[in-house]
């Protein structure tokens, strides 16, 4: 899952689409209009969204509406933070001149 995610933030179309959901479900059709490309290009940014499983979908009379998946987005900032985090025994005594890390 996390290759997958860190392909899907790859494009900077598809980091404009997670900010647009963040606060709210759109169609695809409110989404495609914020973009001047094709609808199957932002079709196709979708579901390299929902294949990552950063976003889901849900069917709504004939539209389909997008969400973002809270648990994937938090999950994946928690790793991120693991990644630069300093363990806590080298946090405990400052370095001296010159001394390597």
């Amino acid at each position: 899952m996390a290759e997958d995610f860190f392909q899907a933030l790859a494009s900077p179309y598809r980091r404009e689409i997670i900010k647009l959901l963040r606060w709210q479900s759109l169609s695809a059709g409110e989404i495609a209009e914020k973009f001047d490309i094709s609808q199957p290009s932002v079709s196709r940014h979708l579901d390299i969204l929902k294949q990552a499983e950063i976003v889901t979908c849900e069917r709504r009379a004939n539209q389909m509406i997008y969400s973002l998946n809270l648990s994937v987005a938090q999950e994946m900032v928690m790793r991120i933070s693991e990644l630069f985090s300093v363990p806590r025994e080298r946090t405990a005594e400052p370095r001296r001149e010159g001394e390597r890390v």
